[in-house]
């Protein structure tokens, strides 16, 4: 089994939690034996904003998430959370989980974390250019008194 490093998984847990539940379905549509640890429960947990985006912390709110723990037969351990009341979403992103943690992890980014990354930029990038439509671009006349 190899360790990954926590900025890594970091980033891979965080796409998995972002992508389409049919998306991640898709990409792996056959789950390995496992073992629930924690099987998928639902709940609320608090967001937090700032002021301005850098200022006071504040309670902005809270959101429905699903979590969930698994085990696969060799020992690894995978975690999710995931927004929404998504049970199968947040069990594909747990078994992603566990199995970037072991030997399989090329393969397993080469054939749902980097399509998922793809899927991810293609979207930021369609949002970018619809916003980029709406651009107004302003200008000042000067008045010639002066």
């Amino acid at each position: 089994m190899s360790t990954l490093p926590q900025d890594q998984r970091k980033a891979y847990m965080g796409l998995l939690a972002r992508s389409a539940p049919r998306s991640l379905a898709e990409l792996l549509p056959d789950l390995p034996d496992h073992v629930w640890l924690r099987a998928p429960e639902i709940g609320t947990t608090m967001v937090r904003g700032r002021v301005g985006g850098t200022g006071a912390p504040f309670n902005l709110g809270e959101i429905t998430v699903t979590r969930c723990a698994l085990q696969l037969p060799d020992g690894r351990v995978g975690h999710a959370y995931v927004q929404g009341r998504d049970k199968a979403h947040a069990t594909r992103a747990a078994v992603v989980d566990a199995l970037m943690q072991g030997d399989e992890a090329a393969q397993i980014r080469a054939s749902v974390v980097t399509p998922l990354q793809a899927q991810e930029a293609a979207c930021r990038q369609t949002r970018t250019e619809k916003a980029a439509a709406t651009k107004v671009e302003f200008f000042t006349m000067v008045r010639g008194e002066d």
